[in-house]
């Protein structure tokens, strides 16, 4: 009886996360729509698989460039991103056992936004921007783990602590650099980066980001099973033969990756991390064999349609950080208040 209800369960998130995969591609195709220069499904379909097949065009060469030089990055990298984050959320959530966890705990987005404030500062080049927060992003969360491993008592405490006390000391230094910089185009351009935004969307930032995201995206779906076992305690886990420090190490490194590069691209998007592990798993529980992928794909496609709002709402476009605030501080009155759930 156990064994047919868990066989239907794994047959239903199966179905969920096919589901969750066709209505990413739906969404896609629909992003491509969207815009102040309308085109049509038949001719977004067209401009896709003339790059495959040859079709005889029958679209206008302004609608390719528009289609594949602004809008085809910019929605890479909303799915990308979105994917990414909530990746990395759900992955901490699980070994620090921790509902609040998300992406930035370790410090990763405090230090990409110095890097990316020092580099307006000094260079203002949207390359070196780009470069400078993922540089600093993973230079953060290493002082996070060395500091970690001086402090007494328990592991997962110890890196908690240590993210909130590098993560200040980086805060603190983006807010001098906003205390210097001037007030006529650096400033504003600091502001708006930290508010997080994927207007400046291009190739070479897709290029750039892909492979870290990548790499660091793999092993988190590889080692689904072991962040099952890490939920359960590290006690639990060394009498199943995992090694839980190893594991543990492993997971922070690849989504420390995962956001560093997310946050180098995009800047600042708050709450996506937090709040779309939570939701996915009333969808599919906390198995994170089923968890894992089906928390990727609800990321990807969230941030894209959150991206669609923010470019279409309004005549100027609203920083994807606001909105996904409006979205994430009413989840997290709910979280608290919420009836306590196992991670």
């Amino acid at each position: 009886m156990i064994g047919g209800k868990r066989l239907e369960q794994c047959k239903k998130n199966t179905l969920i996360v096919i589901g969750l995969a066709i209505f990413l591609m739906i969404a896609i195709v629909i992003s491509f729509r969207l815009g102040r220069y309308p085109i049509s499904t038949k001719e977004v379909l067209g401009i896709l698989l003339s790059k495959i097949y040859p079709i005889e065009p029958f679209w206008t060469d302004r609608m390719e460039i528009v289609m594949l030089n602004i809008r085809l990055p910019r929605i890479i990298l909303a799915c990308l991103v979105g994917c990414c984050l909530s990746a990395a959320g759900a992955a901490y959530q699980g070994i620090f056992q921790n509902p609040m966890a998300a992406p930035d705990i370790l410090g990763a987005s405090a230090g990409a936004a110095f890097g990316a404030a020092l580099a307006i500062l000094y260079y203002g080049s949207p390359f070196m921007i780009t470069v400078s927060a993922f540089f600093f992003s993973l230079l953060t969360v290493s002082l996070v783990y060395l500091v970690s491993k001086k402090v007494k008592g328990k592991s997962v405490l110890g890196l908690i602590l240590a993210g909130i006390i590098v993560s200040s000391l980086f805060s603190a230094g983006t807010s001098f650099i906003k205390l210097v910089a001037d007030p006529t185009d650096q400033l504003p351009a600091i502001t708006y980066w930290l508010m997080g935004s994927l207007s400046g969307a291009r190739v070479s930032d897709v290029k750039f980001a892909i492979i870290p995201m990548v790499i660091g995206l793999i092993p988190l779906l590889l080692l689904r099973w072991r962040m099952n076992v890490l939920t359960m305690g590290d006690d639990e886990a060394m009498t199943m033969g995992v090694d839980a420090n190893k594991v543990r190490f492993i997971v922070i490194v690849c989504a420390t990756l995962t956001t560093a590069s997310s946050v180098s691209v995009s800047g600042m998007i708050g709450w996506v991390g937090l709040v779309i592990p939570h939701l996915t798993r009333k969808l599919v529980g906390n198995n994170y064999s089923y968890l894992m992928p089906a928390t990727m794909l609800f990321g990807a496609i969230f941030l894209l349609m959150v991206d669609n709002v923010s470019r279409t709402l309004l005549a100027t476009e609203i920083p994807l950080g606001i909105l996904t605030a409006f979205i994430g501080a009413p989840f997290f009155i709910y979280l608290i208040t919420r009836e306590r759930e196992t991670y």
